[in-house]
């Protein structure tokens, strides 16, 4: 399948009534404009090309790929919100999307009425819905706030009723975008544990996500995008490990983030990796000791705030996992509007020969996650320490490569 958008520049057809509307208003000021002699300017942009894939009845496939890649917009023509502008889908069975969580939820209603009104519009019945009603409500956690208007709630809140409505919806195959890196980490287990359920049930899923822990553990095949195209489709180990290396060869040692979040408190602006040796060489290696520099930029004063850290190797095992709160000095610290930035040591002979990804959480209080970016950045160790030792002949292997000290007793 294709699909084609034009840039600052209103399509012939229209997928939303909004954009008719505007399409609309906007009529008469481009006849001005042409009466005016003016040369109305097109940018043709193809954010999907020749996609072509088949996923059979009870797989569960992990879309990967970095921001703009296109996986949101495969996920939009599959569940029918835009067309494609070539080629067709067929698809075979009831389709429920948990695309863009919360949509349908008008903040005068109570959490109550839009639990009805969101089930609504995503395909379930008044009797469905009644069968289902408290199994939702417990699971969102909102049972103190269910007849208080949804205005009032926290954005954690807000967003936890709107998966539990999604995430109750029966379907054969089941769409899910990006919608597990919502509220605290207590609530993302719960997430990950219902669509752990659901792909043991032998639903089709296709899951869209950045995080790769989640995509690991819930997914057997992956379909890799790039640029709009599908760059090979693989066991989802593979994919993930294609998927690093791409990001290891374009970022390097230090990956930063656009301005994004608008209406958090906080967010992450960088993420890099520093050579910490007496003699720095510029390559990490087995005997170097370097830092992990996280920048976080706080909008508010006054509020508490500290980043948690996890290093997987190119098989994806964890290897370690760590917070800032975890050191007393820092456990509990309250930062005032600006930029701040939290580093880590880690030591030498640590580390083995490997390639590695550092997935990075923002959290408020120790337990709200603010902002989750897996994969943010990829880095290699390499070997320094040859072992020079008459007939050994054979790599150092495990996960760590700790130097110890033997001695005979």
């Amino acid at each position: 399948m294709w699909k084609e958008y034009v840039v600052g520049h209103a399509q012939e057809r229209h997928d939303t009534f909004y954009e008719l509307l505007t399409s609309s208003l906007k009529a008469p000021l481009k006849r001005l404009r042409k009466l005016g002699g003016q040369a109305e300017e097109t940018e043709r942009f193809w954010a999907l090309q020749d996609v072509n894939f088949e996923v059979q009845p009870g797989e569960v496939v992990g879309v990967i790929g970095r921001n703009g890649a296109g996986k949101s917009t495969l996920l939009k023509i599959l569940s029918r919100i835009t067309a494609p502008t070539k080629g067709r889908i067929e698809l075979r069975g009831r389709l429920a999307s948990l695309l863009e969580v919360g949509t349908g939820f008008h903040p005068e209603l109570s959490g109550r009425e839009n639990i009805y009104l969101n089930a609504t519009i995503l395909g379930m019945g008044q009797k469905e819905i009644g069968r289902k009603f408290d199994d939702i409500v417990e699971f969102s956690g909102v049972e103190k706030f269910l007849d208080t208007p949804v205005k009032r709630y926290s954005s954690g809140m807000y967003v936890r009723l709107a998966f539990a409505v999604a995430a109750h919806v029966e379907a054969d195959i089941l769409l899910v975008d990006e919608v597990l890196a919502v509220g605290d980490a207590e609530f993302q287990k719960r997430c990950l544990g219902m669509m752990g359920d659901v792909a043991r049930g032998g639903r089709t899923v296709l899951f869209v996500s950045h995080n790769m822990t989640a995509l690991r553990n819930l997914c057997t095949k992956g379909l890799l995008l790039d640029n709009g195209q599908l760059d090979s489709v693989g066991s989802i180990n593979d994919m993930i490990a294609k998927y690093v290396s791409k990001q290891t060869n374009d970022r390097g040692m230090v990956a930063e983030f656009p301005n994004g979040y608008p209406d958090k408190p906080a967010r992450i602006t960088h993420v890099s990796v520093i050579n910490k040796s007496p003699l720095p060489t510029g390559m990490i290696t087995v005997g170097t000791p370097f830092g992990i520099n996280i920048g976080v930029e706080v909008r508010d004063d006054d509020m508490e705030f500290g980043v948690f850290v996890s290093c997987f190797d190119e098989n994806q095992n964890r290897v370690f996992s760590s917070g800032s709160f975890f050191d007393k000095k820092l456990n509990g610290l309250k930062l005032s509007a600006g930029i701040h930035e939290f580093e880590c040591t880690v030591p030498e002979n640590i580390l083995n020969i490997s390639r590695y990804t550092l997935d990075v959480s923002l959290l408020h209080n120790r337990s709200e996650v603010v902002q989750d970016i897996s994969t943010a950045l990829a880095f290699e160790v390499g070997d320094d320490q040859r072992i020079s030792i008459e007939g050994w002949h054979w790599p150092i292997l495990g996960i760590v490569r700790p130097l110890l000290t033997w001695e005979k007793k």
